[in-house]
């Protein structure tokens, strides 16, 4: 909502739940970052690349715990659609929040979604009234800001993101060059590692009778999907209309690739039902299968075997190419090890290529029954062509059809019995929910925190580790602790689901932390969610080694780099680590919501010192950490750690008000609601 007339900000899961049960929600009060926006957008650019290139931008100008308000007469360019694809794509670049204040194309959005126009009227003279009606194109109404960075709209160019980060920004006319850079450079953010004599490897295999070829860079899954992008009619429409341009030139997707489109919302699948577009994309195999994140959050379904076999086989680096916010590793699909973000028509595009190791500039999508080369700018819609369609079905009483039938539309949904209990009633049989132990134990007497003395390090990571790699929300692997916890209550391996659809189960989700197949952890020389159990030496899955530590009696933390807990505001991601024992983690820096979520679970986020971290205080991970905690405590005050090589240093600990304290010494902020509430 910050790109229409209201301020939000995103609240971590913990921090919601205490909400819920009344509890406000403390914050430091945050630094404002202008962003600029100046001149026009090319007219072949999309929503979807000119937020790719500002993610990409403030991740290098650092905003994570900061306000970022738009502003500059390029504001004015954008649709309030537009404005909605940059506001959502927040946690990407780190913004507690990305706010667009009110002007006249804000209320013309009001008018154009149907709302009710004497209220609209109501608003607006409100509006002007406080002052709070922009004109983007009077810098005299510009506010002053903490700091403020500029971006031309008209140097932005088409262009994706990965292969492993939403900030990673390539231009099309630079992603086969970079994707075949990145294929042998070594292995993180951007590289694979894949040796230089097996660059161009192909594995045959078969589908449905018929031949087909695999190598690195094929596409085998092009999803239109996302919150944002797929509610923004523009790049919907334009997606529409480039099928319908595809198919009336004679070009087909290749039957095994695995296509999708889960619109933001019922009123996209009428806009592109009404103006005769979807028909062109259920032929190219886009079809609605729902509405939602699915996709960009891991549920796309499994790949045909022979297609996994393959990729298997030659050790390939297969593609993911998805209009969503997110395509951190292992993510989308275990398969995919490259993900590339890119607009709804782009994603077409490299379905219909079959792969990203292509210059649409120098070389045709694909050739029709007559022989004929098809390029990509032979059916790119133009802007006008996007926008004549859009004036003739995105109209009022589309929204109002759709918004009406709403709470009677879905049957199957309305004709479930809701159990009408005060107190939810416990279903020992069940694999989906049950009584969590976050408060098995507790009493209503503090106890003071203690020193955490002799811990081992779980693992030791390097930068930008997410909450996907600390709690993924996919498929649940066939050799996972999760697998075979399942399996021990009767489950086969096609009930195992997804960790995202058992996040009621704390036993499925502390064996599914750290649980990402492509998790870097420096103990092991490989990916994979394994770590030393350093007391054996033996090389164990992080759930077994750190039940083989709590049975010991022996504390954990976890060292990391910078950006720790970027992406989803995954509740998990702190209480899957506090049911493993890991009482802190000491990292360069954290994402705004991980490090509240670790807060609210009671596990100290420890910050290194300005100009410190793992390698100048020659830390290796193996040592055993005693962490002095005083009896006083001050937010943000430094403590002392203690190793068993008889090296000392200092550390921040980030608890950032009186109130992260409070819930500190309460255990957590649910130990301190129950308390609370208790009392």
């Amino acid at each position: 909502l910050d790109y229409i007339l209201l301020l939000h900000t995103g609240v971590g899961g913990i921090e919601a739940e205490a909400v819920m049960l009344g509890q406000p929600i403390s914050m430091v009060l945050p630094e404002v970052v202008g962003y600029k926006l100046l001149g026009n957008p090319q007219p072949l650019v999309t929503s979807t690349d000119i937020v790719l290139t500002i993610t990409k931008h403030l991740r290098q100008v650092g905003v994570v715990g900061k306000f970022v308000e738009f502003f500059g007469p390029g504001v004015a360019q954008l649709s309030i659609a537009d404005r909605a694809t940059i506001a959502n794509m927040c946690p990407e670049y780190g913004a507690t929040a990305a706010y667009f204040p009110v002007d006249d194309i804000s209320i013309g959005y009001l008018i154009q979604t149907g709302r009710d126009k004497e209220k609209v009227t109501c608003t607006k003279k409100y509006l002007e009234a406080v002052g709070m009606l922009r004109d983007f194109k009077n810098s005299s109404q510009d506010p002053d800001f903490t700091q403020v960075v500029e971006l031309d709209l008209h140097t932005v160019v088409p262009c994706c993101s990965g292969p492993k980060r939403p900030q990673d920004k390539v231009a099309v006319s630079d992603m086969k060059k970079d994707f075949e850079t990145c294929l042998g450079a070594k292995q993180g953010f951007k590289g694979f590692q894949i040796a230089a004599d097996r660059h161009n490897s192909m594995v045959k295999f078969n589908f449905e009778g018929c031949d087909f070829e695999l190598a690195h860079g094929s596409v085998v899954i092009a999803a239109i999907t996302s919150c944002t992008n797929t509610s923004n009619p523009s790049v919907m429409l334009g997606a529409g209309l480039l099928a319908k341009k595809a198919v009336e030139a004679g070009l087909t997707v290749k039957p095994y690739i695995k296509t999708s489109l889960s619109p933001g919302s019922g009123v996209v699948t009428y806009y592109l039902r009404e103006s005769g577009v979807m028909s062109y994309l259920s032929q190219l195999g886009f079809d609605v299968v729902g509405y939602g994140c699915m996709t960009c959050i891991g549920n796309s379904g499994p790949l045909p075997e022979s297609v996994v076999e393959a990729i298997t086989q030659g050790d390939l680096v297969a593609v993911g190419v998805l209009s969503g916010n997110r395509n951190f590793e292992g993510r989308v699909h275990p398969n995919t090890r490259a993900n590339y973000l890119a607009s709804p028509p782009l994603v077409i595009a490299y379905a219909i290529a079959g792969t990203v190791r292509i210059d649409f500039e120098k070389e045709p999508l694909g050739i029709n029954a007559s022989g004929k080369k098809i390029f990509l700018k032979d059916i790119w819609p133009t802007r006008n062509e996007i926008q004549a369609v859009e004036r003739q079905f995105v109209i009022p009483g589309m929204f109002k059809e759709v918004y009406q039938k709403i709470e009677t539309v879905n049957k199957s949904w309305n004709a479930l019995e809701a159990p009408s209990d005060k107190l939810y009633t416990w279903n020992a049989k069940s694999t989906y929910i049950k009584s969590p132990p976050f408060f098995d134990g507790l009493t209503l007497a503090l106890q003071t925190p203690k020193t955490i003395e002799d811990a081992y390090v779980l693992l030791s990571f390097g930068d930008s580790v997410t909450t996907d790699h600390i709690s993924p929300a996919g498929n649940i692997a066939r050799n996972s602790p999760a697998a075979r916890y399942l399996t021990s209550r009767g489950l086969t391996p096609r009930e195992f689901n997804s960790y995202g659809s058992r996040r009621g189960n704390d036993a499925v989700m502390a064996r599914g932390t750290f649980a990402n197949i492509r998790l870097m952890n420096k103990f092991i020389d490989k990916q994979g969610p394994q770590t030393i159990h350093f007391p054996s030496g033996e090389t164990l899955d992080v759930f077994d080694a750190a039940e083989r530590y709590k049975q010991a009696g022996h504390p954990l933390i976890v060292l990391a780099g910078k950006e720790y807990g970027a992406g989803s505001s995954r509740d998990w991601a702190a209480k899957g680590p506090f049911l493993l024992g890991v009482k802190a983690v000491l990292a360069e820096s954290y994402e705004r919501i991980h490090r509240s979520n670790l807060v609210g679970m009671g596990v100290i986020p420890l910050q290194y010192l300005p100009g410190e971290d793992a390698g100048t205080l020659g830390l290796t991970g193996r040592e055993r950490y005693t962490i002095i905690i005083p009896e006083k405590l001050t937010p943000q005050m430094n403590v002392q750690i203690k190793l068993d090589t008889g090296k000392t240093f200092h550390a921040i600990m980030r608890f950032d008000t009186d109130v992260e304290l409070t819930y500190f010494h309460n255990g957590g902020i649910l130990n301190y609601m129950i308390r609370k509430m208790a009392s």
